[in-house]
C-alpha cells in the first residue's frame, strides 16, 4: 500500500503508475527513461545494441579524402548521428570546412528529417527527403536520375548497405561508402535475456522502439534463449509495441506483429502514444461494492490509494475485471493467465495460491474477490 507520508515522497503519480516498460535503446535511453518515469512508469532498461565509433578510423579517413580528391555530384545522409559524427571527424582532421564545401557542390539527399537536421546544421539543405523516412524510396529517387560516371557518396547507419551501393553502381555510379560507427552487442547481455523472459511472461506491458536494428537484435536474444514464438506471441496480444516510425517496426510486422507509431519520429510524440494506447489497452475501472477500483498493470488505485500487486496476482485480477461480477472457473483463469507452452503450465492449486496472494496484497479490498463454492471466483461488483 502506498501512501504520502509526512517528510517523505509522495506517493507515484502518473497515467503509467502501475505499468512496466521495456527500453531496448542504447543512444538517448537516460532521455527515453525520464520520459516514461515522469509519467510514473516502472522502467527495465536493457539496451539490444550499442552505437560502436569504428575502432580504427582509417576507413572513415580514406573515404573522406576519396570525397575531396574528385568532387561528389550526390551525398546521401542516412542518420543525423551518422552525418555530425563524419563531420566532426573531419573537423579532427582539419578538413571540415573542405567536406561541406564539397557537399554543398553536390545534391544532397536525407532518409528523414533526423539527418535532414544534421545537414541545416551545417549549413546545407537537402534536395530531397522521403516522407516515408525509407532507404528504398531514397534508392529509387536516385535511380530516376543518370548516375553513369557520377560520384555517389553514401553514408552508412551502423551496418553496410550492400543492395542500395549495388543498385546505384549497376547504373554506373561510383560510390563511395562512409561507415561512420557500427552497431555492436549489448553491453549487458544478461541484462536483455531478462527482459526476454519478463517479455514471455507478460510482466513488461510495453515495449518501446527506435530503430530497427534494436527490433531485429531483441528477437535473436529471444531465439537464443529460446523463447522467440513465445515472445513474438506476447507482442501480438499481450504487449504493446510502440515503434517511433513505420520504418522502425517493419522487423515486427513481418512477424505479424501489430505496431503503432506516432506521426513525428520524435521519443516525446513516441510516449505519448505509448501511454495513449497502453491505458487504452489495460486500464480497468470497476465499479465495486467498496468503491471504485482503477487497474493499471500491477497496481490498484483505490480510495485514494495506490496497492502494489505482484505480476502473478494483478494477473488473475485483471482476467477476473474483465467479466466483472462473472464467474471464472479455475480452469478458465489457468487458460487465460498462465500462459505458455502446455508443459510449463501449473495445476489449479497453482490458481488457489495466486487468488489467496491475490486478496493479501489488496488488503482492505481483499473481499471483493469471493469464491463461489465448486464454481471458481469473481470480483464483486456494485448492485
Amino acid at each position: 500500500m502506498t501512501t504520502a507520508l509526512p517528510g517523505g515522497p509522495p506517493p507515484p503519480e502518473g497515467p503509467l503508475v502501475g505499468f512496466t516498460v521495456g527500453v531496448t535503446a542504447d543512444r538517448r535511453r537516460d532521455e527515453l527513461t525520464a520520459l516514461l518515469g515522469r509519467r510514473g512508469a516502472t522502467v527495465v532498461g536493457a539496451p539490444a545494441l550499442r552505437i560502436v565509433p569504428l575502432s580504427d578510423d582509417a576507413l572513415l579517413h580514406e573515404a573522406t579524402e576519396a570525397c575531396l580528391s574528385g568532387g561528389l555530384d550526390y551525398v546521401v545522409a542516412t542518420t543525423g548521428v551518422g552525418w555530425r559524427g563524419w563531420m566532426s571527424a573531419a573537423e579532427g582532421w582539419g578538413t571540415g570546412a573542405r567536406l561541406v564545401a564539397a557537399c554543398r557542390e553536390a545534391v544532397l539527399v536525407s532518409r528523414g528529417p533526423k539527418a535532414a537536421g544534421a545537414l541545416r546544421a551545417c549549413g546545407l539543405r537537402e534536395a530531397y527527403a522521403p516522407e516515408s523516412e525509407a532507404l528504398d524510396d531514397v534508392l529509387a529517387w536516385l535511380l530516376e536520375r543518370d548516375l553513369r560516371g557520377r560520384r555517389v557518396a553514401v553514408q552508412e547507419h551502423g551496418a553496410a548497405l550492400p543492395e542500395f551501393t549495388a543498385a546505384l553502381r549497376e547504373r554506373g555510379a561510383d560510390v563511395i561508402t562512409v561507415p561512420v560507427y557500427r552497431w555492436g552487442p549489448p553491453e549487458d547481455p544478461e541484462a536483455l535475456r531478462r527482459l526476454v523472459e519478463q517479455t514471455a511472461r507478460r510482466e513488461i506491458h510495453a515495449l518501446p522502439f527506435t530503430s530497427a536494428p534494436a527490433i531485429e537484435a531483441f528477437l535473436a536474444a529471444a531465439g537464443a534463449a529460446g523463447r522467440r514464438a513465445e515472445v513474438v506471441e506476447a507482442l501480438r496480444h499481450d504487449v504493446l509495441p510502440v515503434c517511433i516510425g513505420p520504418i522502425c517496426a517493419r522487423p515486427l510486422m513481418r512477424e505479424g506483429v501489430p505496431c503503432v507509431w506516432p506521426e513525428r519520429g520524435r521519443l516525446g510524440a513516441l510516449v505519448r502514444t505509448l501511454v495513449r494506447e497502453l491505458t487504452a489497452l489495460h486500464r480497468r475501472e470497476v465499479a465495486t461494492e467498496a468503491g471504485p477500483l482503477v487497474l493499471q498493470g500491477t497496481a490498484v488505485l483505490a480510495g485514494g490509494t495506490t496497492l502494489w500487486l505482484p505480476p502473478l496476482p494483478a494477473a488473475v485480477l485483471r482476467a477476473l475485471a474483465e467479466r466483472p461480477g462473472a464467474v471464472l472457473s479455475r480452469a478458465e483463469l489457468l487458460r487465460r493467465v498462465w500462459q505458455g507452452p502446455v508443459a510449463r503450465q501449473p495445476d489449479e492449486h497453482a490458481v488457489e495460491a495466486a487468488v489467496a496472494r491475490l486478496r493479501t496484497a489488496l488488503g482492505p479490498y481483499g473481499h471483493l474477490v469471493g469464491t463461489v463454492t465448486k464454481r471458481g471466483y469473481r470480483l464483486a461488483v456494485a448492485p
